[in-house]
């Protein structure tokens, strides 16, 4: 069920990302939590009438940022944040709509990640998604990202 923070974070990521617009990228859900986005098939299709993997990879990774900046945005610390490294592992065809849910590798680092970033104005986290298309896992994602606090004058 969309919400007025899943409308928000779908308009953010279409007008920012344009590419997630092209891929006609929603926002299922959104907490600090958890971030579930959906893709269709059609914009996103292979030669094999299946979702071509760099498709998967850019809803993953979209997911996985969309948890980050809205915990940035909650606690307060507006960020640039960008991808590091990623590893995406493809556990099957996904032949319809899809989604991606995201969290964080490991909830207990998030205190550390935010009091890093305030003191060096700069840190490092990992975060990954899991695509699923019908009941069934398709793919795994795990990515590593890099955020920047505003240099002040």
């Amino acid at each position: 069920m969309e919400n007025d923070q899943s409308r928000a974070l779908t308009a953010y990521l279409h007008a920012h990302i344009p590419l997630s617009a092209a891929m006609q990228v929603s926002v299922v859900a959104a907490s600090t939590d958890a971030v579930v986005l959906g893709a269709p098939l059609e914009p996103n299709i292979n030669h094999r009438s299946t979702v071509f993997g760099g498709s998967a990879s850019a809803v993953a990774i979209l997911a996985a940022w969309s948890l980050l900046h809205l915990r940035l945005t909650a606690d307060g610390l507006p960020s640039r944040l960008v991808i590091q490294s990623n590893r995406m592992d493809y556990d099957r065809p996904i032949s319809g709509a899809f989604t991606a849910t995201s969290s964080l590798s490991d909830p207990s680092g998030w205190p550390r990640f935010v009091k890093t970033l305030a003191r060096h104005k700069r840190a490092r986290i990992e975060a990954r998604a899991i695509l699923t298309y019908g009941e069934a896992v398709a793919g795994r994602f795990e990515g590593e990202f890099v955020a920047f606090l505003p240099e002040t004058a």
